[in-house]
């Protein structure tokens, strides 16, 4: 039986959960609104072996739906013309949650968002994250938390290179779930199928592979910035 917390942010996130058929287009406002860093999302889509549900702003359901007899694969390419974002690119990454994080020591500790010590990547996150600091007061790894919505807050973790191999993302992906947990929340977690060190972190948390994915689109890099030339 799924987690209702999981449920409740699934059709809370989507418009729609579970899928009833192979790919479910539903329309949602949430595509409109303002998500978890203040920018829409113009698509999401989670699946499983149920099915996939994806879900768009409503203006553009009927144009997607018109596309529903394509694989997922086929048709993410398909999906930053249809909604008017061409130089948006579709993705794939494996959705992971857990009820039951892996137990061991807290190791770090939560800053608000905007505090000196933070790096820029943590930012956006906003309220509160999560940071391992060395005895100088540097920044070693640390947590941010997507808030979703009430149900489901996804986590993100990052570890300076010069501090990786020491187990700090793991154990803090793992503090991170149970403050979630203890919110009331159900806490996930994305990676590329490819990263085989993100899948590496959440298993050792307590993130199991379950065979589920997120679909979606990803923003245009902006272009660096120009530098000046001779006057």
């Amino acid at each position: 039986m799924l987690d209702r917390r999981l449920h409740h942010h699934l059709v809370t996130w989507l418009g729609q959960w579970p899928a009833g058929t192979a790919l479910d287009v539903v329309g949602s406002e949430r595509r409109v609104q303002p998500g978890w860093d203040g920018e829409p999302h113009p698509v999401i889509a989670i699946g499983n072996r149920g099915g996939i549900v994806l879900s768009v702003s409503p203006a553009r359901t009927a144009a997607v739906r018109a596309l529903g007899h394509l694989a997922i694969a086929d048709l993410l390419p398909e999906l930053p013309a249809v909604l008017g974002l061409p130089a948006w690119s579709g993705y794939r990454a494996v959705f992971r949650y857990t009820l039951a994080p892996t137990p061991s020591p807290d190791s770090g500790e939560w800053i608000d968002a905007d505090d000196p010590a933070v790096p820029g990547w943590l930012r956006p996150f906003g309220g509160q994250v999560l940071v391992v600091r060395d005895s100088d007061g540097r920044y070693l790894a640390g947590v941010g938390i997507k808030r979703h919505d009430g149900y489901g807050h996804e986590l993100a973790v990052g570890t300076e290179p010069a501090a990786r191999g020491r187990g700090l993302a793991r154990r803090l992906v793992a503090q991170a779930a149970r403050r979630v947990l203890d919110e009331g929340a159900v806490p996930t977690y994305l990676h590329a199928p490819d990263n085989v060190a993100s899948a590496r972190v959440a298993r050792a948390a307590g993130f199991a592979e379950r065979g589920w994915s997120a679909y979606g689109l990803s923003r245009p890099e902006p272009p660096p910035a120009a530098s000046a030339g001779p006057a």
